[in-house]
């Protein structure tokens, strides 16, 4: 049976949604702006893109000063060069991604395949169509070119055709069961971090909401020192919590993409950023 939000019983969140059993992702999305606009009353919808930057003044101000001179622009300029390089038949990226801005476009839900295909997925089937050897996903070479693709992107709406034939609807609420599931040692959720706890402090650390967490990335984390994904960041997280991760690009953290960026939708896309 397919599960609704309202299946999780996280205080105010359970109220928030309908108690249908099959899943209604608008008004998932719907519920859950409502939920953290009656949450976070000064804080539009829009501006939770900037994660625990819409909380924290002191965070913001710092982020906002290292935007100054991103330390991701390395990588932007990588991935440029990357995109413009020529593939083994002679033509290079723009003859797949134009020229670059279709971030938006992702993930999707595809029928003939039965997938979610994330930009990843999109990145290394246009290398197979022109010669190429598919990147690994954990690489820097597909980050760098992600970052090129984000920045190239910037300022575009999340726009995510809602889940509507059955291979959809299981990917997006098995992103969403996965998000709702608690694991590891800690037995936490990702809900336990990012709906109850969200916007206090967890180890001196804000804690982001679940609406926007997917606008910004890659992202420069200043504890990798490095551009990631968020597939890495995902993850991290399971590491956290004391459970085993799965590897980048696997169908649960597709699926899971595919729920948070379908959540969002609406929101303004604006990676590469910078997170701590």
């Amino acid at each position: 049976m397919l599960l609704t939000l309202s299946s999780y019983s996280l205080l105010g969140y359970m109220a928030a949604f309908s108690h249908k059993a099959v899943a209604d992702p608008e008004s998932d999305r719907q519920a859950m702006r409502a939920f953290y606009q009656k949450r976070f009353p000064d804080i539009a919808p829009e501006a939770h893109k900037d994660g625990v930057y819409a909380f924290d003044e002191n965070a913001r101000e710092q982020w906002l000063e290292l935007e100054d001179f991103p330390p991701y622009e390395i990588a932007i300029d990588e991935g440029q060069e990357l995109f413009e390089s020529p593939l083994a038949d002679g033509s290079n990226y723009s003859d797949c991604f134009g020229d670059g801005a279709v971030k938006n476009q992702f993930p999707y839900f595809d029928e003939q395949k039965g997938e979610v295909i994330t930009l990843e997925l999109a990145i290394n089937t246009c290398r197979s169509q022109h010669g190429d050897q598919p990147l690994p996903y954990d690489g820097a070479e597909i980050t760098r070119l992600t970052a090129y693709i984000a920045f190239q992107s910037r300022g575009q709406t999340i726009a995510v055709a809602e889940p509507a034939n059955e291979g959809a609807l299981a990917a997006y609420n098995d992103g969403k069961r996965f998000y709702a599931s608690r694991r590891g040692q800690l037995n936490f959720a990702c809900t336990s971090c990012h709906v109850q706890l969200a916007g206090n402090r967890l180890r001196a650390e804000h804690l982001s909401a679940s609406l926007g967490q997917v606008s910004h990335w890659p992202a420069y984390r200043l504890k990798w020192q490095d551009v990631g994904s968020l597939h890495r960041r995902f993850a991290r997280c399971i590491k956290q919590v004391g459970a085993e991760p799965f590897p980048a690009q696997s169908k649960e953290y597709r699926n899971l993409e595919y729920f948070l960026t379908y959540i969002s939708n609406g929101l303004p896309l604006n990676g590469p950023s910078i997170r701590k």
